[in-house]
């Protein structure tokens, strides 16, 4: 039987499918040029390297259970050959469909879900397909190494995309390009961090909708929410970074609108439960959770600000984290923040935003504050918790020595 299917194109989200203005005007055959394989306890990840961005549908099936992925207007590249699998995934298999879809099947022992994200390559583009257990918070494969500890995986949220821009300044420059530019930059820097991954809200040039931003880092277990944007004023001479946590009036607001949507709070907000609990009860569950989210938020802000204030390039305009009812750090259970990098409204600052090297220093800041922030703060179960207390261990005994 099908349990779920959804059409997509790069995101995982449900709805219509957002497509590229290339894609949108006539969809070319493309090539599957690769197709590699990793398995590790109950998890997978298959990586479809792709000439570009390529629409897709994925849904699962079970007895036996099954993830599929249909890639519309693809054909398997002339070289390509199928990986060989162990473990939890049992098999793979590849098929044209009479559509021209080419469907790619992975069985699994157990039911899956199923996380897709997009990386450049070499190829053009790289579809990541994440298989992990129905149940099991995505980890990535390289924290088991030496001490165990999943994952801390922090979600980047790059503002804008697709049919908004955001701010233009100068010369036609988009906000939206800037925000994805630095977005993937702060996710490579975290993914090469040992006991550390991100996920992304969008990798391509597509519009997500702001709640959806947040569904999506409770989808991926995310420990904390980083959203990239640029900021904009009358007054052309002023630059610089702020940083931003939700407000205690927008945290009311979201609560009220959890309790009076209890019912589907699980299923939307990474686990919280609400289901079946009275009003009053819900209202102060809730506001507990918001409570301690945005005290976290605070925490982690403050070490992103320190960072960026001692980046050399990087201005800093406000050098205390505020506060406003933004719509995407709403979560009430993921500590969240919304950088706004510096001001399009400076001609000379919205042309250095276009640069790599000023991009990278942004992106190296941000990254030095969250490091920072989940050294001191591991979240339980993590690497970073599990040599954290090695570390407190190893002084405990010099000290005793």
């Amino acid at each position: 039987m099908i349990r779920k299917a959804f059409y997509l194109l790069s995101l995982g989200l449900c709805g219509v499918v957002m497509m590229r203005p290339a894609l949108a005007a006539g969809l070319r055959a493309d090539h599957l040029r690769g197709l590699n394989v990793a398995t590790w306890g109950q998890q997978a990840q298959a990586k479809l390297d792709l000439a570009r961005y390529t629409p897709y549908r994925y849904f699962t099936l079970t007895d036996p259970d099954r993830a599929v992925v249909d890639l519309r207007g693809t054909r398997a590249g002339p070289a390509l050959q199928l990986p060989r699998v162990h473990g939890w995934l049992e098999d793979v298999r590849m098929g044209l469909q009479p559509n021209g879809a080419l469907r790619l099947v992975f069985t699994t022992r157990s039911a899956a879900a199923m996380h897709f994200s997009w990386r450049r390559s070499a190829a053009g583009q790289r579809l990541l397909v994440r298989l992990s257990a129905l149940g099991a918070p995505w980890h990535a494969k390289k924290t088991v190494a030496t001490l165990q500890g999943r994952d801390i995986i922090i979600t980047v949220d790059p503002g804008h995309g697709g049919i908004d821009p955001g701010t233009i300044g100068i010369d036609g420059i988009e906000e939206k390009n800037i925000t994805l530019a630095i977005g993937r930059r702060l996710a490579r820097l975290i993914d090469a961090q040992r006991g550390m991954l991100a996920t992304m809200t969008r990798d391509a040039d597509v519009y997500v909708p702001l709640r959806e931003r947040m569904h999506i880092a409770a989808r991926d277990h995310a420990n904390l929410f980083v959203s990239i944007h640029v900021n904009d004023c009358s007054d052309p001479h002023i630059k610089g970074a702020e940083v931003y946590i939700l407000s205690l009036h927008g945290a009311s607001n979201e609560a009220a609108r959890l309790v009076a949507e209890r019912e589907n709070a699980a299923d939307r907000f990474g686990g919280m439960n609400l289901r079946g609990t009275s009003h009053t009860l819900a209202s102060v569950l809730v506001g507990l959770s918001q409570a301690a989210t945005i005290s976290r938020s605070m925490v982690a802000a403050r070490s992103v600000l320190t960072a960026l204030e001692q980046a050399p390039y990087v201005p800093v305009w406000t050098r205390s984290v505020l506060q406003a009812p933004f719509v995407v750090l709403k979560s009430p259970t993921i500590p969240s923040m919304l950088i706004e990098t510096d001001f399009m409204s400076d001609p000379s600052q919205a042309l250095r935003l276009t640069q790599p090297w000023f991009q990278q220093s942004i992106a190296a800041a941000i990254f030095r504050g969250i490091l920072a922030y989940f050294r001191s703060h591991p979240p339980a179960g993590t690497l970073f918790a599990a040599e954290r207390a090695a570390r407190l261990r190893q002084m405990v005994a010099s000290n005793a020595g």
